[in-house]
């Protein structure tokens, strides 16, 4: 069993930045690809970002490819999400989620994923 907890979520104004993080619980972090999704409410779950066991290999959608980067600590079980450049549309609901099936380079799907966090606001002012 993984528990995830998220932090550094809030209010920023566009152009902004802000890094996420999310602390897993037990002593498998290293086992587990990472993903970073987002939601707005009354739409889809999408895809952000993903990274591979050792943080070799990552993952990220072309909407924040150029903004956001996905990295991992496993001496601290934390994997981040650094958000620059932030944009109105960037306004979600983040979770982290940690799977077990494609550590190598995790996964863009979200029912890969095994193990999911309770979520952080970001919201950007324009």
């Amino acid at each position: 069993q993984v528990q995830l907890i998220e932090s550094g979520g809030g209010l920023v104004q566009a152009g902004g930045s802000l890094r996420l993080s999310c602390v897993a619980s037990g002593h498998t972090f290293s086992r587990y690809a990472m993903g970073w999704f987002r939601q707005v409410p009354g739409k889809e779950r999408k895809f952000v970002a993903a990274i591979s066991w050792s943080g070799g290999n990552t993952l990220r959608a072309d909407s924040v490819k150029d903004r956001f980067t996905i990295s991992r600590d496993n001496a601290k079980n934390t994997v981040y999400l650094q958000m620059n450049s932030l944009k109105p549309e960037d306004t979600a609901v983040y979770y982290c989620a940690a799977t077990i099936r494609r550590p190598g380079i995790g996964s863009a799907m979200d029912n890969e994923y095994d193990y999911w966090g309770q979520g952080t606001q970001v919201t950007v002012s324009s």
